[in-house]
């Protein structure tokens, strides 16, 4: 097992810590999505032209992950966590004095390239425990990343309804920027693991893809879930603006119903250590068809107000829980081929993961437009589908099962 980093990197306190980086950081490319109309109110613009901010930071984020995270087997990551730090918070000041739509998706994307400083940290929450416990280690830092991710949109929803959407970028580059002197101050110098240069690790992307069927199919499966997932969150505000008048505060709200979803991830790692990552994606997949089925019954059947609401909250809950759990089974397994590549697996599974999220942001947009709630629940459940038959046709081996082979590709690049 690879040198464990001392300091406040060590102990009881390390994973949790890894969780609030993450969260703080990812947590920055989802306070657009509550915002859409009202920043839409200040530029001019309809609702669906804002679509395109949010696409542009998922594609932002997919890009950094693809460009900057593979540093993390081949640069000291202490000081490329910090100047990350700092080039989020420098992005979201952009957002914050942005005054037309062209200038809010070139900072969009500046906040998705930065923000994948997110999977500089994830891959380093196995280095910190024997392999037996590898599962659960990483669904307690990704119970740090939904949280962000569901929190933010909770955050933004309500600080925009009381001190305008440009506040919401303003507290978010100070939180950011607020990680650089405490990364300074919490971590060690960590230096590369891997002697490549940066160009070689980048080409092994490539050998690593092709040679690890494995790490396809995760990706495959994760870019699916995730599609479906951003369906709900990108059109949520458009529903509830539709039907009932409510503001992003409201759509934000359900943020913090979701972060329940969050809760289940140590669970889901013991799960995946114990019965194996395959029973755990069979459950998420199930949990998220269920979810969306649930959702689009509740929005056929008319029913109050209140009743409405109570049915979304019901929906969100499973949803989140379905993707988290999907998300850890995947980085488990994909985590178990390599120590010393496990920053390069993780720029793969999340660029494509990021890629399929913004191409459900884009065509639940396009659906919402054309056929309301019942396309956007029709393209979900297509992706949940699609997802499902990958699953079917897959692999049956637990992570445990799973041995190092990945090396050998890397020599051929040393």
């Amino acid at each position: 097992m690879p040198n464990r980093p001392k300091s406040a990197m060590a102990g009881r306190w390390a994973l949790p810590f890894l969780g609030v980086a993450c969260a703080v950081s990812v947590g920055s490319i989802y306070y657009n999505q509550p915002l859409l109309l009202v920043m839409g109110k200040t530029f001019g613009r309809d609702a669906r032209s804002m679509e395109l901010v949010a696409v542009a930071t998922q594609l932002g984020y997919a890009a950094g992950i693809l460009c900057f995270v593979p540093l993390g087997d081949v640069a000291e990551r202490r000081g490329l966590m910090m100047r990350m730090y700092a080039g989020v918070s420098f992005a979201l000041l952009l957002a914050a004095l942005a005054h037309g739509l062209t200038w809010m998706i070139v900072a969009s994307v500046l906040v998705g390239l930065m923000a994948s400083v997110t999977h500089v940290v994830v891959p380093m929450a196995p280095d910190l425990v024997s392999d037996a416990k590898r599962g659960k280690a990483i669904g307690t830092v990704m119970t740090g990343l939904l949280l962000g991710i569901l929190l933010a949109r909770s955050f933004a929803g309500w600080l925009a309804g009381f001190h305008g959407w440009r506040t919401v970028f303003v507290v978010a580059a100070v939180m950011n920027m607020a990680f650089v002197p405490i990364m300074y101050w919490a971590m060690p110098r960590m230096e590369p693991r891997d002697s490549l240069t940066y160009g070689k690790a980048m080409r092994s992307l490539w050998t690593l893809l092709k040679t690890e069927p494995l790490l396809r199919e995760a990706a495959v499966l994760g870019a699916l879930s995730f599609g479906a997932f951003n369906c709900f969150w990108t059109t949520l505000a458009y529903l509830l603006d539709s039907h009932y008048k409510m503001g992003p505060g409201v759509a934000g709200t359900f943020g913090l119903v979701g972060a329940a979803g969050a809760l289940i991830a140590p669970f889901a790692g013991w799960l995946a250590d114990k019965r194996g990552t395959r029973f755990v994606m069979t459950v998420a997949g199930a949990t998220l068809t269920a979810s969306f089925v649930w959702m689009w019954w509740a929005e056929r059947w008319h029913m109050s107000t209140t009743w409405h609401m109570a049915a979304l909250v019901v929906g969100v809950v499973a949803l989140d829980l379905g993707q988290q759990m999907m998300q850890v089974g995947n980085q488990t397994r994909i985590f178990g081929l390599g120590s010393q590549v496990r920053s390069r697996l993780n720029t793969i599974y999340m660029t494509i993961f990021f890629g399929g999220g913004a191409v459900g942001s884009a065509l639940a947009g396009w659906a919402w437009w054309r056929w309301g709630w019942n396309g956007v629940c029709v393209v979900a459940l297509v992706l949940i589908s699609a997802m499902g038959l990958r699953h079917l046709t897959g692999y049956s081996r637990t992570h445990e099962e799973v041995r190092v082979h990945v090396p050998a590709a890397e020599r051929e690049l040393a």
